[in-house]
């Protein structure tokens, strides 16, 4: 493990990678992603998960030694969630929960109300909660001020491929946040992921662009690459941004040279 760990709630990762298991088309494809994405951490939606099931994405994460992470995709309010959440802590043995709370289907976009009123619950009952939300500062300072263990803002829509569309918003959330900020939802290609490091967050999380690409084990490298390279260039510090041209070489000590009579 590097020294830049990435620690998120009691554990330590040395991976910043969180993958999705959906929409993959089949479980040997997930599998040779997952092992492409070097992650160490995966999401796994339990309203359409049986645990009892063998042979299941549960098996392959057990045999790659990758964390389960439940999430509660497909719940419209705070009671569906903290009763999802329940129950996968019943089925798995595990009190961590990607919390997701969604307005409607055709959006897929956060209920904030739900979202704030299922996390300050699920806290309270002793979990560890990461809740999926919008880019929206003020809400992300509440989620962090009800004792969440990071904040996950969405770049734009599930699924959707847009990449961050508001990295202002991003910028605001990072630089306030006492938590962890990961990249959750959006994320089209590498580049998008690369973005959000640099942006200041601490971990990217993804599904579609990976198991919808049309080489997912290749995007999941790319991926992988992207996060690493992105984090290296938010701890490098990036140049200022100017309005003119910079030189790089040092203006003292230029020869001076006179167009009457050249030096050579």
């Amino acid at each position: 493990m590097s020294d830049d760990v990435f620690t998120l709630g009691s554990a330590a990762f040395s991976s910043r990678l969180i993958m999705g298991t959906g929409g993959a088309t089949g479980l040997e494809v997930l599998e040779r992603s997952l092992v492409a994405s070097g992650t160490e951490l995966a999401t796994v939606a339990m309203r359409r998960l049986d645990p009892t099931v063998r042979g299941s994405v549960l098996t392959v994460l057990e045999r790659l030694s990758i964390r389960v992470l439940p999430n509660t995709a497909g719940c419209f309010t705070a009671g569906e969630a903290v009763l999802t959440a329940r129950l996968a802590r019943e089925a798995l043995g595990t009190d961590w929960v990607k919390l997701e709370v969604v307005a409607d289907e055709r959006t897929l976009l956060p209920d904030p109300i739900e979202l704030l009123d299922a996390a300050e619950t699920l806290v309270d009952d002793g979990f560890t909660v990461l809740p999926y939300t919008n880019d929206d500062p003020v809400l992300a300072r509440k989620l962090q001020d009800v004792g969440c263990a990071a904040i996950m803002p969405l770049g734009s829509p599930i699924g959707s491929g847009l990449g961050i569309r508001n990295p202002h918003n991003f910028q605001l959330i990072t630089e306030q946040a006492a938590v962890p900020v990961i990249l959750d939802a959006g994320a089209g290609t590498a580049s998008d992921a690369a973005q959000a490091m640099e942006l200041g967050c601490s971990a990217v999380m993804l599904a579609s662009a990976v198991t919808r690409a049309q080489e997912p084990e290749l995007m999941a490298a790319a991926m992988r690459h992207a996060v690493e390279g992105g984090r290296l260039a938010y701890r490098a510090g990036r140049i200022p941004r100017r309005h003119f041209a910079e030189a790089s070489s040092p203006v003292e000590g230029r020869a001076a040279l006179d167009p009457e009579r050249p030096a050579f």
